[in-house]
């Protein structure tokens, strides 16, 4: 594999596109930083421009002003032929070709590399199979790409710029059209990626909390500004407060978690030993509108001590007192009683 690197510098960019004879601007003075070695999500709101700069950081759409850099060296001083050594880039679209095998496709990653009859070398071929095992395909080379699963049709784009072999890889939305187990898996793979042969990773999501488990860097898109650093250090910021403009949903600081506004009901406190059960009891109770306090508390739960014994007694209002053996019938026991239904 190459020991290549590229260090991504972005100056005051301005990124829109054509309206007629004119040209609109999405976001404005953009300046942020990418380096080898480093996984980074670009997350934001639907609409407010992440695959439009994605087309531009590849040379797919114009920038409208500003710079990119690739090692200090222009975005536009690169010709088609060396742009396709330093970048591969994954598209959000799913791949839907006929009569095309995986490993076909696969092969398509080495054109740049290759003779005017796009011949593969011994070498070629070692690049793709290793391509194949890092991505846990082994045995798929002559499936059809039409006739495999998302996830692993997902898995074979992501093989494809690893035998491109760049130094940056910038893919829009990977996880999208994935279930939960294929969308961690992916980022995690990523993950290995990025750390075991040094490349830079940049790609485009939604999943917060895949992200934050994950990544080195979050370039974050506001209605105003582009952000980066840490995932913890735009939490602890309140950036991620900025996200949305919504009576009905919050960034959860503590959690790392957007959640819904709940109309509160009322007031609880937990005794018992914190843990698992501790923190399950405490989700399943904000959930239903209910506020964590330690002073003068509506509801006092003495949650299970063990998980052989699952038993969660309530006392409401010092008064009426419950034993409940789920915290199914504890949310809908308590949710009938306070909120007047």
């Amino acid at each position: 594999m190459s020991n290549q690197q590229v260090n991504i510098t972005v100056r005051n960019l301005s990124v829109g596109y054509k309206k007629g004879k004119s040209f609109v601007a999405i976001k404005e003075g953009i300046n942020v930083n990418a380096h080898s070695g480093e996984l980074i999500a670009l997350i934001g709101s639907n609409g407010i421009g992440k695959s439009t700069l994605l087309r531009t950081l590849t040379g797919f759409q114009k920038a409208l002003g500003g710079e990119i850099l690739f090692n200090d060296r222009k975005l536009g001083s690169f010709s088609i032929k060396e742009l396709a050594r330093v970048l591969s880039f994954v598209s959000t679209e799913a791949i839907r070709v006929q009569n095309l095998r995986v490993w076909e496709l696969l092969a398509m990653g080495r054109y740049p590399y290759t003779n005017l009859m796009g011949t593969l070398t011994d070498e070629d071929n070692r690049i793709i199979q290793r391509a194949i095992q890092q991505v846990g395909l082994a045995g798929y080379e002559d499936r059809m790409i039409d006739q495999i699963s998302d996830g692993e049709r997902q898995r074979a784009m992501i093989a494809r710029t690893l035998v491109q072999d760049t130094p940056l890889i910038i893919l829009d939305e990977p996880t999208a059209f994935l279930d939960i187990r294929n969308k961690y898996e992916i980022i995690h793979l990523l993950h290995d990626f990025v750390k075991t042969e040094n490349k830079t990773v940049l790609f485009s999501t939604h999943d917060l909390n895949i992200s934050t488990s994950e990544v080195d860097k979050i370039w974050l898109m506001l209605d105003d500004k582009v952000v980066e650093g840490a995932p913890e250090d735009l939490i602890l910021a309140g950036n991620f407060d900025q996200m949305f403009h919504s009576d009905k949903v919050y960034f959860n600081a503590e959690s790392g978690d957007f959640m819904l506004r709940k109309n509160v009901i009322g007031t609880y406190t937990l005794k018992g030993p914190e843990g698992r059960i501790f923190n399950w009891t405490c989700r399943a109770l904000q959930r239903i509108g209910l506020v964590y306090t330690e002073t003068k508390p509506l509801v006092v739960i003495n949650i299970p001590s063990e998980e052989k014994n699952m038993l969660w007694k309530v006392e409401i209002n010092s008064k009426e007192k419950l034993e409940i053996s789920s915290l199914y019938e504890l949310t809908a026991e308590l949710y009938k009683r306070l909120s007047g239904l």
